[in-house]
C-alpha cells in the first residue's frame, strides 16, 4: 500500500524541524511552483539519497486572469461566491476549471502511487489541491472541498490500497512548535 503524505507548502521554516528526517521515503514530489519546490528541497536535505521529481499535474488551479489579483478585489466578483459555495461549477476567466484541476490531480496522483506501490511517498503541493484530493479520497462531493482546512506545512496521509484509498490524517501540524502557523 502507497501512503501520500500530502504537504502543504510552507510560508516559513516550519517543514526545516526535521520531522520527516527518520521517516523512510521512497519519493519526493513536488508542484512546479517556486514555494512548492523550496519546501520539498528542505525535506529532501533530510533525504541525500532522494531527489525532488517536479511534476506538472501537482500545480495549483490555473486562475487565469485572477493570478496576481487581490484577494479583496476578487471577492466583490459572482464568481467569488460559485468558487466559496458550489466550486464544482467555477472555471477561472481563461484559466481552468476546479473540477479540472481535481481530475488533472487525482490522475496524477494515481499515476505516482502505481509508480511506488509500497511506502511513503511525499507530495508537496498547495492547499485547494490538497483540499480537493482529501475530498476526493474521502467521498466527498468536490462542493464540499471549501469546508477542509490545510494549514502551511501541514500533512494529511491518505493510503492506497487494493482495497480502496484510507484517510490516515488530514492537517497534521503536531510538528508546529506552540506557535500557530501564521505567528511571526
Amino acid at each position: 500500500m502507497a501512503e501520500l503524505l500530502l504537504i502543504r507548502h510552507a510560508q516559513n521554516d516550519l517543514v526545516k524541524s526535521g520531522r520527516l528526517e527518520p521517516v523512510k521515503l521512497q519519493a519526493i514530489y513536488s508542484s512546479p511552483l517556486e514555494r512548492a519546490r523550496e519546501t520539498a528541497e528542505a525535506i529532501a536535505d533530510y533525504h541525500p539519497n532522494l531527489t525532488v521529481i517536479i511534476e506538472e499535474g501537482l500545480n495549483e488551479v490555473d486562475f487565469g486572469s485572477w493570478s496576481g489579483q487581490s484577494l479583496r478585489r476578487l471577492r466583490r466578483r459572482r464568481l467569488w461566491q460559485i468558487v466559496q459555495r458550489i466550486p464544482s461549477r467555477a472555471t477561472f476567466p481563461g484559466g481552468e476549471a476546479i473540477r479540472d484541476m481535481q481530475n488533472r490531480l487525482i490522475n496524477t496522483l494515481e499515476s505516482i502511487a502505481s509508480k511506488h506501490a509500497t511506502g511513503r511517498i511525499v507530495i508537496v503541493s498547495h492547499s485547494d489541491v490538497i483540499k480537493v484530493a482529501v475530498a476526493y479520497y474521502a467521498g466527498m462531493h468536490l462542493d464540499m472541498f471549501q469546508r477542509l482546512v490545510i494549514s502551511p506545512a501541514s500533512i494529511s496521509t491518505v493510503a492506497l490500497g487494493q482495497h480502496g484509498p484510507m484517510i490516515l490524517q488530514v492537517n497534521d501540524t503536531s510538528h508546529y512548535s506552540s506557535r500557530r502557523p501564521n505567528e511571526g
